[in-house]
């Protein structure tokens, strides 16, 4: 009992805590918020750990011989500008760019085609992650009238199709939310550059192919920790994440 009296005195004389001690109890004070599912929002997050990597994409860029990485990017960047003008929900953009990859790796698409994939993606995950569906004569619009509506329809139901109608993967904006809440004294400025980054992010073929979307939410909240200089870059509570 002595020896282990010393030694704690010892740890905290140096500077060395407890790492269990460190550790913030995030969902503390979400028992009663039946939407926070607080006893089992930890298995939830295992699960998607599980999952993202049969659910992580390949590298398909050189079996699609009339598009490259650029025009990927170019495609990605008008969808969050579509996504920022309509005011639709962050989870409706990350999994509109995961279809469209997905889809991307299973069949190959001309670059006429290109930005019809990217509407009709992002039509799929509007009726399946936001409270708001664009109208398909909004898409029609917004692109000057370059596909009619039966056109993005068909193209809609060629993706789920190719997609086996699965569509519940975990983005990265499923672990942006969970690290962001881990964070040490998240606030608004922080929430911004996370999310800032992980659009970067989205637009980078590399970035989206090589990394689990996991890491690539860790990797944006840690760059956030570390250009702001809030410290700890990763603390034991997102470690623990």
């Amino acid at each position: 009992m002595l020896t282990a009296i010393l030694t704690a005195r010892s740890k905290v004389a140096c500077g060395v805590a407890n790492k269990q001690d460190q550790i913030v109890n995030i969902d503390m004070g979400d028992e009663n918020d039946d939407l926070a599912v607080a006893e089992y929002v930890d298995d939830i997050y295992k699960f998607c750990k599980l999952i993202e990597v049969p659910s992580s994409l390949v590298n398909y860029m050189n079996s699609q011989p009339d598009i490259n990485v650029k025009m990927r990017s170019i495609l990605i960047d008008w969808l969050i500008d579509v996504h920022r003008i309509f005011e639709l929900m962050p989870e409706t953009l990350y999994l509109t760019i995961y279809i469209v990859d997905w889809y991307l790796s299973k069949k190959i698409v001309s670059r006429r085609e290109l930005q019809l994939v990217g509407m009709s993606s992002m039509l799929l995950a509007c009726k399946y992650e936001g409270s708001y569906c664009l109208w398909v004569d909004d898409l029609v619009c917004i692109t000057d009238y370059a596909y009619p509506d039966t056109q993005i329809l068909v193209m809609e139901k060629a993706i789920l199709e190719k997609l086996e109608w699965y569509l519940t993967v975990p983005t990265p904006y499923v672990f942006l939310v969970r690290y962001i809440k881990a964070s040490v004294a998240p606030d608004l400025e922080m929430e911004n550059m996370v999310f800032f980054l992980a659009e970067l992010g989205l637009m980078h073929y590399p970035t989206t192919i090589l990394y689990y979307a996991s890491m690539i939410a860790a990797a944006a909240v840690f760059a956030t920790h570390y250009t702001l200089n809030k410290t700890p870059f990763w603390s034991e509570t997102l470690k623990s994440r």
